[in-house]
């Protein structure tokens, strides 16, 4: 094999660990005005700890949230009103959930879960935007913040400890 292969492979792969190594979203775009299923998936605790809690952050505009149970974890929500009022098919709200947490556990770092909520992606998003939610990850030892929000001309990808979002599209034809 030659040197420049080899050299692009071992490149190859350290991008593709560091990329794994974030707390990722699996659904990465999604229409505005649309239900979304937010499907975080965690691989991997810190620095070999075990994760024992989970914690999204839920956007403005972003409404209607319902997370999903899991086994062995205890799941709470935090409550507080929207910035403005939104329709939700025909029905004013004003508040909601803002806040998902799992706690219990614990995954194991060499384990991998997902961690699971639906909601609605309101018409008041803009498509071409992302939107994200910051997730912070609680370990028997240790805590990652992936709460980092690219500043505009960034990506992703020049964090240390970037949030997922969700690239939003313009809205789908109802029929």
């Amino acid at each position: 094999m030659s040197r420049m292969f080899i050299a692009a492979t071992a490149a190859l792969c350290l991008t593709a660990s560091a990329a794994a190594a974030h707390v990722t979203l699996e659904t990465r775009e999604a229409p505005v005005n649309s239900t979304y299923k937010g499907v975080l998936r965690i691989g991997h605790g810190c620095d070999g700890a075990a994760t024992r809690t989970v914690r999204v952050r839920i956007p403005e505009g972003v409404i209607a949230v319902k997370p999903s149970p899991k086994a062995g974890w205890t799941l709470t929500t935090t409550k507080g009103r929207y910035a403005k009022t939104y329709d939700y098919y025909g029905t004013p709200m004003s508040e909601g959930v803002t806040e998902i947490t799992w706690t219990g556990g614990p995954l194991l770092d060499e384990h991998y879960d997902e961690f699971v909520f639906r909601a609605r992606l309101t018409d008041s998003l803009k498509p071409g935007s992302v939107v994200y939610f910051p997730v912070v990850q609680e370990c028997e030892k240790g805590v990652h913040r992936w709460i980092e929000i690219p500043a505009e001309g960034k990506s992703a990808d020049d964090y240390k400890e970037p949030a997922p979002g969700v690239k939003l599209t313009p809205a789908q034809a109802t029929h």
